[in-house]
């Protein structure tokens, strides 16, 4: 099996039908019984990485097979201008809380980060991995790289975010009485990113809408801000 996954047409069919089929998969059976224990972001990696380990194969293997999936994330991500775009009025309408929120949440995740980062007694290329974990995976990957982290660790800590913020959003739903749409969207599209936008569409389309708004411009936001950054940590 090894001679066939070290060719490189080989290895990008091989790992890219694994990566679609079990995260096709993921869906359905998330369809079916909707517990975020059983989000696909969680469930897709485990058993590729049960497919990795059983084939002897490593990270290096999977990731070249399957770079071009990875690319397809930026696309993905400009795609949520299509209802940002449809819901202009209401963004006109409360850009000055939005963009108070996108300010306060990106830096509360910065600083967050940096601590947990000490708590564990993380440094160097670690700590600065960790960093951008509350943005999408696009966006981090390109900060991290600015500032002297490793993207592809830092797509790890994204998803990890993702899927915990987008759990922890609905559990301070059901606590705390949130009327507003707008915070509701906003709660998701700061703490968590992707996945919290797919759950934010779920609940609402204005929802999703400032989901996917604050997602991106935050985004945006950290990535211009790494210069500054990484002058601050120097």
């Amino acid at each position: 099996m090894r001679p066939l996954l070290a060719e490189p047409l080989a290895g990008a069919l091989l790992w890219s039908l694994v990566t679609i089929g079990f995260y096709w998969g993921a869906k359905r059976l998330h369809r079916r019984w909707p517990h975020w224990w059983l989000s696909p972001l969680m469930v897709t990696p485990l058993l590729i990485g049960g497919v990795v380990l059983a084939l002897h194969a490593g990270y290096r293997d999977y990731i070249g097979g399957t770079r071009w999936l990875v690319l397809l994330l930026g696309p993905a991500t400009v795609a949520f201008a299509i209802p940002i775009y449809e819901q202009r009025g209401l963004i006109r309408r409360h850009w000055p809380v939005l963009l108070i929120g996108m300010v306060v949440g990106s830096a509360t995740s910065l600083l967050t980060s940096w601590g947990l980062a000490t708590l564990v007694g993380l440094d160097g290329a670690l700590r600065l991995s960790l960093l951008p974990r509350s943005i999408s995976t696009p966006f981090a990957m390109e900060m991290s790289g600015d500032i002297g982290g490793l993207p592809d660790l830092t797509a790890v800590f994204v998803v990890i975010t993702g899927i915990a913020g987008a759990a922890m959003g609905d559990l301070i739903l059901a606590r705390v009485p949130i009327a507003s749409a707008l915070a509701r969207g906003a709660l998701f599209g700061i703490g968590a990113h992707g996945a919290g936008t797919a759950r934010a569409h779920q609940i609402g389309e204005v929802e999703g809408t400032v989901a996917g708004l604050v997602m991106v411009l935050v985004g945006l936001l950290n990535v211009l801000a790494a210069p500054l950054l990484v002058h601050l940590l120097r």
